[in-house]
């Protein structure tokens, strides 16, 4: 038996197509109720225990989980058509929303990796100690506290460990701080009186599992909110030291952490040959949890928060984000625009929020105008990291416009960059951020907002984040004869040669990350294939002639799978065996300025050696007298006859 959705109406104050619903969704609907959370329990209670089922009830979870638990089945799905769809000025055409809202909720979303984090208790209190102090007695019965003071307060209960210095450095997170601590200073529990202070000393390493700190000044950490297990309020705010206490209690145990992103260190375009080169990532992680490691960076899954603006910015796909993966997330930006154009729709347009978005939705729908009825809303766990590629792949799904709606606590730096990307190629009007904190002031910008048409033909795009962002900007630009230009700093573009300038070295190609510049092993030549480029900079930061320009743009034809022609020259033919070896122009080059002139090269022999290649080169070296690779010559064999001449001689 499939699932089923079981439809309600919430006392007749919304209306529901049942029959348009099940058409679209390709499963079974109930018939409409009206209050299926209260008089109509028991019904609601048989059809869950029928099969699997998905209540459209967004409001009343709690109601309906508790009655699986008591029923002793699975809890049952959960999708929210009246705040998003029915409760709206346009809720009587809001059906073929409805349909894919309904749509997406059967679809079956993978689980995240995760990993474990064990938190034993052990807790550092940093701060004055007058409040310190006391907050330490209340946790020191269920958590292993430790009292670093930072003025000359003295201890007096000996419940918990008191010690006095200055944070040097503090890393790590949840179940695993390290401190570094210099004028570290013990308390020495003997003698009457104050207690004494040992003899401070720097460099001293500490480790815990939760940090307090009531310090009031520069946080230890970035983004400290974002950092788990690191509490952090203002000592002068009782109220919020209250709820320090309260959060730290609850952080002793098991918890699981979800690996948000994955790390594919062969992509990875950082540096080579110690010649750094892309930094994006480094440069825009607000928790600090990317660091250089080599020739690629390393992400710490414990500081990581997830926020995705990693995966959004870099350039090669080596960091994808995992919560959920692109994969998944098409499907349903997929699922939503087919099922809303199966259902009767033409021209949805996609409203990508996160929790705070929902809320500001229901807000809207209970109290204000509510969502237009062709505005599909998406929530993700988190925003910050729908980058360009997602974006363009929502619109060549056959949503007319994508707009991302910002919560007060979104990171913004990746959204603001890849905006500018995806409007560089989508074109004006198709994509923006919506800034809004009222839910009646959202809703009036979406009725008022002017809606460009859908693409006629949809295109299924897939792949990594390049592909899909290559294959959605053809089918949004079938007509596109040049090359689209891009914003500065964008992962697509080519490398412009100063012909007159480049020697051929192949200093580019040998450090190249991506492979976009190729030699010819058999002529001197520099290849490139634009597709594959990914605008680093790491060959334009290592020619030592400066040859070597950015130009970043997006050429959606065939050409740009191929590798063409950057710079060529004719190879020089050694004078001696008349093989082919380096650049000729190079050679000739290179005889003007040292022929004749340099001591190395004063005669003609030694200056023709330059028109040689290697094997002959070192042959004629080996001929000449003044050969550096000669040594001393070999002595004589002596004879029995020398030694007689020897005797006749005497």
């Amino acid at each position: 038996m499939g699932t089923k959705i079981l439809l309600c109406d919430c006392a007749g104050t919304q209306e529901l197509d049942a029959e348009n619903i099940a058409s679209a969704c390709g499963t079974a609907c109930s018939r409409v109720h009206t209050a299926l959370c209260t008089s109509e329990l028991e019904t609601a209670a048989s059809l869950m225990q029928d099969g699997d089922a998905v209540i459209a009830c967004g409001q009343e979870q709690e109601v309906f989980g508790a009655l699986a638990e008591e029923l002793n089945i699975e809890t049952p799905g959960f999708v929210d058509l009246r705040d998003r769809a029915g409760w709206s000025e346009q809720g009587a055409d809001a059906a073929p929303k409805m349909a894919a809202l309904a749509a997406e909720a059967l679809l079956p979303q993978p689980i995240t990796t995760s990993v474990d984090v064990f938190s034993e208790g052990t807790c550092f209190i940093i701060g004055p100690g007058e409040l310190c102090f006391d907050l330490a007695e209340r946790l020191a019965t269920t958590l292993a506290v430790t009292v670093l003071v930072t003025d000359d307060a003295q201890p007096i209960s000996r419940a918990f460990d008191v010690v006095r210095g200055r944070v040097r450095s503090l890393t790590g997170a949840l179940g695993g701080f390290t401190l570094r601590l210099d004028g570290l200073q013990q308390i020495e529990p003997g003698g009457r009186g104050a207690f004494a202070w040992s003899t401070p000393r720097d460099g001293a390493k500490s480790a815990c599992d939760i940090v307090i700190d009531l310090t009031g000044g520069t946080p230890f950490v970035q983004a400290p909110a974002k950092r788990e297990g690191y509490l952090r309020a203002d000592p002068k705010d009782a109220v919020a030291v209250e709820r320090l206490a309260f959060e730290a209690v609850q952080l002793v145990g098991t918890f699981e952490k979800p690996l948000y992103v994955r790390m594919e260190e062969t992509l990875c375009a950082h540096s080579r040959a110690e010649q750094v080169a892309c930094t994006n990532c480094l440069d825009i992680c607000p928790t600090g949890a990317i660091t250089p490691a080599g020739e690629h960076v390393t992400i710490d899954p414990m500081i990581c928060a997830g926020c995705g603006e990693c995966a959004a910015v870099c350039p090669s796909t080596a960091i994808t984000y995992e919560d959920p993966p692109v994969s998944a997330l098409l499907s349903r930006m997929h699922i939503l625009a087919r099922t809303y154009r199966r259902a009767g729709g033409t021209a949805p347009r996609l409203l990508v929020h996160d929790a705070h978005g929902a809320e500001m939705i229901r807000l809207a729908a209970r109290f204000g105008r509510g969502l237009p009825a062709d505005v599909v809303p998406l929530e993700l766990n988190v925003i910050s990291g729908f980058g360009h590629a997602e974006m363009l792949a929502a619109l060549a799904h056959g949503f007319a416009r994508v707009d991302v709606l910002l919560a007060p606590t979104t990171e913004r730096d990746a959204l603001d960059r890849e905006l500018a990307l995806a409007q560089a190629i989508a074109g004006p009007g198709k994509v923006g951020l919506m800034d809004e904190v009222d839910p009646e002031a959202m809703a009036d910008l979406l009725y008022a907002q002017d809606v460009p048409p859908p693409l006629a033909d949809p295109v299924l795009p897939l792949g990594n984040r390049r592909q899909i962002a290559r294959l959605s900007a053809q089918a949004l630009n079938p007509k596109a004869e040049a090359p689209l230009p891009l914003p500065e700093n964008a992962p697509y573009g080519v490398v412009a040669v100063n012909t007159d300038a480049c020697t051929l070295c192949l200093s580019c190609v040998s450090l190249c990350p991506s492979g976009a510049l190729v030699d010819n092993p058999d002529k001197p030549q520099l290849n490139f294939q634009q597709d594959a480029c990914l605008q680093c900079g790491l060959c334009k930061g290592i020619c030592p002639e400066d040859a070597i320009t950015l130009v970043p743009q997006l050429d959606l034809s065939d050409a740009a799978l191929s590798q063409q022609v950057l710079n060529e020259e004719e190879p020089f033919a050694c004078v001696e065996c008349g093989a082919l070896f380096g650049v000729k122009s190079t050679i000739e080059r290179i005889m003007d300025k040292l022929a004749g002139t340099h001591p190395m090269f004063a005669t003609s022999d030694k200056a023709r050696m330059i028109q040689m290649c290697d094997n002959c080169r070192v042959n004629a070296q080996f001929q000449q007298q003044d050969n550096p690779f000669q040594s001393n010559p070999k002595p004589k064999v002596v004879t029995t006859e020398d030694y007689f001449s020897k005797r006749k001689d005497h």
